[in-house]
């Protein structure tokens, strides 16, 4: 039994039909079909049950299969590990983030890493919490920026900032002339909140679960910068993060009001602990913590 091997079951349990499993695998279906069917003869037992137009996983495949994707796992850290031995900045670093941080947080950090000199070269992308999480622990990611609560087995987290969350309201809005608006004023006004797996609407609503249910929600919204368009057109009010109203404000149509009392989260950056490039993450650490980000403070 190869890694080659090992691939050609992940990709089947995968895709569930073998025409996709081989295309994915770059190889010819009777090539993947062939060493399918001579695992299972070695291991003496079905891994899968082969119907017309579908491929199922037996229970005893499945126990195989998460398995084989461990190994995979430990060679790929394997492999990483001897390179990280070269050069541990050699690569870039793979960093996941989350959609309602990106957008702040990535262009001062570009900025603050070529500042350090250190040479680290970064792939990013923007994702859900969930994906990033799943992304992380199949190796598909290095690094991730997440809220809590986020602590997943074998990963170091360590907290970068806190934030509040405040008010956005249109300029010629009444609550404009007020310093603060107070959290259980909000159930009177109509409130538009994030599409379902933003974890940020997740926060919003274990602070003000009343938002829930309430026939005054309207929504949802695949972004805080569709969210920041909504709002100055009048059909509502919504509650973005403290570090992003200098930018969603940015026009003067559109204006933030902090909360009393005020919700908040606090923001993680999260690798696996046998992570083998522990120069990239401190580098990413030391331009993280040069940030000053507004609107947040020290965790």
């Amino acid at each position: 039994m190869t890694l080659t091997d090992l691939r050609y079951l992940i990709a089947l349990a995968r895709e569930r039909h073998f025409g996709r499993a081989a295309e994915a695998c770059h190889v010819s279906q009777p090539t993947l079909s062939i060493a399918i069917k001579k695992v299972e003869d070695e291991l003496g037992i079905a891994l899968f049950e082969r119907h017309r137009h579908e491929v199922m996983v037996t229970p005893g495949g499945a126990t195989v299969i998460k398995q084989a994707q461990r190994v995979l796992e430990e060679m790929d850290v394997l492999n990483s590990a001897a390179k990280a031995a070269l050069d541990e900045l050699a690569e870039p670093l793979k960093l996941g983030v989350i959609f309602t941080v990106a957008p702040d947080l990535l262009p001062p950090l570009v900025r603050a890493v070529k500042a350090g000199g250190s040479g680290l070269m970064m792939y990013m992308e923007e994702n859900y919490t969930e994906v990033l999480a799943g992304k992380l622990a199949n190796g598909q990611l290095d690094a991730i920026i997440v809220a809590r609560p986020f602590d997943p087995p074998e990963t170091h987290v360590h907290s970068l900032y806190r934030e509040s969350f405040e008010l956005l309201m249109p300029s010629d809005h009444a609550w404009v002339k007020s310093k603060s608006i107070a959290i259980d004023a909000l159930s009177a006004s109509s409130m538009m909140l994030l599409g379902e797996g933003h974890c940020f609407r997740d926060q919003i609503l274990e602070a003000c679960p009343h938002l829930g249910a309430g026939s005054n929600t309207l929504g949802p919204a695949s972004s805080l910068s569709t969210l920041r368009h909504m709002v100055a057109s009048g059909l509502g009010l919504t509650l973005i993060p403290a570090s992003s109203v200098a930018s969603l404000t940015d026009g003067g149509d559109v204006v933030a009001r902090p909360l009393s009392p005020a919700p908040e989260r606090e923001i993680v950056l999260a690798w696996r602990r046998r992570f083998p490039r522990p120069q990239a993450i401190r580098a990413l650490l030391d331009a993280l913590t040069s940030l000053h980000l507004p609107g947040t403070r020290a965790p």
